[in-house]
């Protein structure tokens, strides 16, 4: 009778093995597209306990990776083919990248042997990655493969994070191993897993200068960013703010880290805060375009930054007053600190408080006088209304928003409230359109117990429109709105002496087709659709499919002419 064989000694191939790996180091979701050769990798990782989500192309896949990074805090892993496969990875790559979110791209490659003859969707993806991730590791032998997962989960999040990649190629998928080997191998490689580095502490003179300069300052304010929600740096914020009543401007994807609703929000009074203060305390945000660079006209030119932020490269390129190098919540807790053994607080008489308070006031009064008309056909203004306090009336938790687009975008931001952390998702630094379904992906699956709205332009939604087909497929709990005007910014905006030469009969580069039912898409795999025009079906819509929380595309006609070009921008509070 012949011995029983010894399951350790069992061999697996490099699938296996790279599965196992990303399982062992904590991976519980995967977003991709399978193919030659990566396909047996993704079926071996569900079979391991790894959730995967295929969705339609890489692009729509990597955004989802790179949104999943920021809400959760863990690497999020996209999985691609060779070639093709992981060029149409990049964008989510770079995105990460620009927007500090922590990923990884795994992609399939050549036969090693063979690279240079022209094989089978043949690049160098080392290289190709380069200019967007911050690093990139072939596993050329599949014993590498422990370590370079390892080594890819641990610089995605060390430091300041961002995109990594791992290149698995053919011939190592399909090499075999023992298990029992494999064990070691994690072993090895949990060992030499580094502990995750959130940066350096700032000096205790450098935390006691910080807060001097705002106990003497007439007119502080503090910004927070993105970089301040990915921290879960909330409860400081919090003690910070109420603790010195310090005026507080949020980012656009900063807001929610404390209500938009808090009586020293000064998001309606932006210009006015930041023309006029003269410290400004910036957590986890970059000086970059979406704060005016922190240079006049729109900041003082006597302004004095403190500039918080864990990559002491930023700081050094930005040249604030002051410089703390370190994870934002650390940062705060330590200045909560040194303000506690000496406390004090502007208050509600504080002059520099009450001009803040009334401007927003009368700002929010002005808004509110134009969201109060129902005006039909639909403008931005009346749809984003009614859908505010449908997300509202949710209550807690409350949905995660997802908002893309320009027109659709800029008025969102002014007009929808954020009261929790981490609860909006929009184009980001890179401005980057294209995301919106990728990112309701990343929420859903990120943030189960909450429901996902996104608010989208028709030019935003099209980009990515069929991964309606995977929140179908899933089950996920999304509802889409699509604000329908006909095109980029309003269908055709041209001037009569545009209209001219050989081709002035094509329809106008920013036009769609008019009237587009882009409702009747999801109802092609099974989903609910709406096409909505006056205030009463919007509003039946959003209650019957809120309750729902099933996956739903809301077609909202907009006046064709209601919206105007857009970019960076505009803020005229």
């Amino acid at each position: 009778m012949a011995d029983a064989v010894n399951p350790r000694n069992a061999q697996i191939d490099g699938n296996v093995v790279a599965a196992k790996s990303f399982a062992h180091f904590g991976v519980t979701h995967m977003f991709g597209v399978v193919g030659i050769p990566v396909t047996s990798l993704a079926n071996r990782a569900v079979a391991l306990g790894i959730r995967f989500i295929a969705v339609h192309n890489e692009q729509s896949a990597g955004y989802a990776a790179s949104a999943y990074g920021y809400l959760t805090g863990k690497p999020g892993l996209l999985l691609t083919v060779s070639g093709p496969g992981c060029v149409h990875g990049l964008a989510g790559l770079s995105n990460a990248m620009v927007n500090t979110w922590p990923m990884v791209m795994i992609s399939g490659s050549c036969d090693q042997k063979d690279f240079g003859r022209g094989d089978f969707q043949e690049l160098d993806q080392i290289e190709a990655v380069k200019p967007f991730s911050k690093f990139a590791v072939k596993a050329k032998d599949i014993k590498d493969i422990p370590n370079c997962v390892a080594q890819v989960l641990d610089r995605a999040v060390s430091g300041r994070p961002g995109g990594c990649y791992l290149d698995l190629p053919t011939d190592v998928l399909h090499q075999t191993i023992s298990e029992s080997e494999v064990e070691e191998l994690l072993k090895s490689a949990e060992s030499h897993k580094s502990e995750v580095s959130i940066g350096l502490t700032p000096k205790t003179s450098e935390i006691e200068q910080a807060v001097s300069l705002l106990r003497e300052a007439k007119k502080p304010l503090i910004v927070f960013g993105k970089g301040a929600a990915y921290a879960r740096a909330e409860g400081e914020l919090k003690k910070f703010v109420e603790t010195t009543g310090i005026p507080f401007l949020p980012t656009p994807m900063g807001k929610g880290l404390l209500p938009d609703t808090h009586e020293l929000a000064a998001s309606a009074a932006r210009s006015l805060a930041i023309g006029q203060c003269d410290v400004a305390v910036v957590v986890g945000a970059r000086l970059n375009w979406l704060l005016h660079f922190g240079e006049p006209p729109k900041w003082s030119k006597d302004v004095k930054f403190i500039l918080v932020d864990i990559s002491e490269e930023e700081i050094q390129l930005r040249k604030p007053y002051l410089g703390l190098v370190g994870d934002a919540k650390k940062v705060l807790e330590l200045i909560n600190k040194e303000i506690k053994d000496d406390p004090f607080c502007l208050g509600k008489n504080h002059p520099w408080v009450e001009a803040i308070s009334k401007k927003v006031k009368d700002n929010v009064s002005r808004m509110e006088a134009q969201l109060s008309k129902d005006v039909v056909p639909f403008n931005f203004m009346t749809p984003m209304r009614i859908i505010r306090d449908a997300i509202l009336e949710a209550g807690s938790p409350a949905p995660v928003l997802v908002s893309e687009g320009a027109n659709t975008m800029d008025v969102g931001r002014a007009v929808l409230v954020q009261t929790e952390p981490r609860t909006r998702l929009d184009a980001g630094t890179w401005g980057t359109m294209g995301v919106g379904l990728g990112y309701c992906i990343a929420a859903a699956v990120a943030s189960p117990d909450r429901l996902v709205v996104a608010v989208e332009g028709d030019s935003g939604f099209t980009f990515s429109a069929i991964e309606v087909e995977t929140l179908v497929r899933y089950q996920l709990p999304v509802v889409v709105i699509v604000f329908n005007n006909g095109g980029v910014y309003g269908g055709d905006r041209r001037n009569p002496e545009e209209i001219t030469g050989p081709h002035k009969d094509d329809p106008a580069p920013t036009s769609f087709v008019p009237g587009a039912a882009y409702h009747t898409l999801i109802g092609a795999f099974g989903g609910k659709g709406y096409i909505v025009g006056t205030p009463d079906e919007l509003k039946s819509a959003l209650s019957e499919s809120f309750a729902a929380r099933k996956p739903a595309v809301i077609n909202v006609t907009i006046d064709p002419f209601a919206g105007a070009e857009s970019g960076r921008m505009q803020h005229k509070n």
